[in-house]
């Protein structure tokens, strides 16, 4: 931090070209995050076409481990990586592996749109999380996000038309686990280093995958070996572009440029897979990112 001008002239200028100097910054890691993120939708789409998603999830932490390798090495090695909470980093991997395995399998079923539009109900179920098991407040502003992000749902999901789907379905349960996964990650950040708590993620998914990545094994050919280290690659060092970003500017500018993700999915899937978009999609996913805005609200004291 820089140190206090030392009059009133210095102080205005300095005020209000640091936040622009911090959102610059911050953007080129958002828009690294965006574009993996993305990649990594479309990879895992097209992985699955030849591949189990039991497979494919076992060989991406496998990859992950040796592509965190220089940040465990740059953070003390494995010593540095030892931990007095094991059951509470198994039990975090335990909900975190079955909602990836969800959220791959809806992959398979729903169009990207779709699914990229529901897994941001996440905030909204980790808001209620959050209320219920960490004892945070749930004020007005949070209440009507809630009730955005159920009404978003209905919207997408269309259950009085066609009722809901498998896929649906599932996606929706990935968006519940994926919340989960977050109250149990912030209840380790207390004690956890960032790098200690994703060796552990895929230490702990790499056992958990073995037994039914080997059950229904089948040797990748070359080009869905490509989409593999794409998907490593993708998963491992998004976070770290989100990290980088989160240090440049706060989570009220950082999680609106995340919305983005939104648009840019459902652009894939119309250029690649020929995914229609219609009025009530755009209109259920406009709710749910409302309702997460609203989440964002800053709220005084007392309310």
């Amino acid at each position: 931090m820089p140190p206090p001008p030392s009059s009133t002239a210095e102080a205005l200028p300095a005020a209000s070209a640091a936040p622009l100097l911090s959102t610059a910054r911050a953007v080129p890691w958002m828009a690294g995050w965006l574009g993996l993120m993305v990649v990594m939708a479309v990879s895992g789409r097209q992985a699955t076409r030849e591949l189990d998603v039991f497979q494919i999830m076992e060989v991406r932490s496998l990859i992950g481990l040796l592509m965190l390798a220089p940040l465990v090495h740059a953070a003390g090695g494995l010593p540095a990586m030892r931990t007095a909470r094991p059951g509470q980093h198994v039990l975090r991997n335990v909900v975190h592996y079955g909602a990836q395995y969800a959220w791959f399998v809806a992959l398979t079923m729903i169009p990207l749109a779709q699914l990229v539009a529901l897994e941001f109900t996440m905030p909204i179920w980790t808001l209620l999380l959050a209320a219920a098991f960490l004892g945070e407040r749930l004020h007005r502003w949070k209440a009507i996000a809630v009730v955005l992000g159920v009404a978003g749902v209905v919207l997408i999901v269309r259950p009085a038309q066609a009722g809901v789907s498998p896929g649906q379905l599932i996606a929706l349960a990935a968006a519940v686990g994926f919340a989960v996964s977050v109250i149990l990650v912030k209840l380790l950040t207390r004690t956890e280093e960032a790098t200690r708590i994703m060796f552990w993620m895929l230490i702990v998914q790499s056992l958990l995958g073995a037994w039914p990545a080997l059950a229904v094994w089948r040797w990748p050919s070359p080009a869905v070996w490509g989409w593999l280290v794409v998907i490593a690659f993708c998963g491992t060092f998004s976070h770290y572009c989100m990290a980088r970003a989160m240090r440049h500017a706060q989570a009220t500018v950082i999680v609106p440029m995340d919305f983005l993700r939104v648009p840019l999915t459902a652009l894939a899937g119309w250029a690649i897979y020929a995914e229609q978009i219609d009025l009530l999609m755009v209109l259920g996913t406009g709710l749910i990112l409302v309702g997460n805005l609203l989440n964002l609200r800053r709220v005084p004291t007392g309310r």
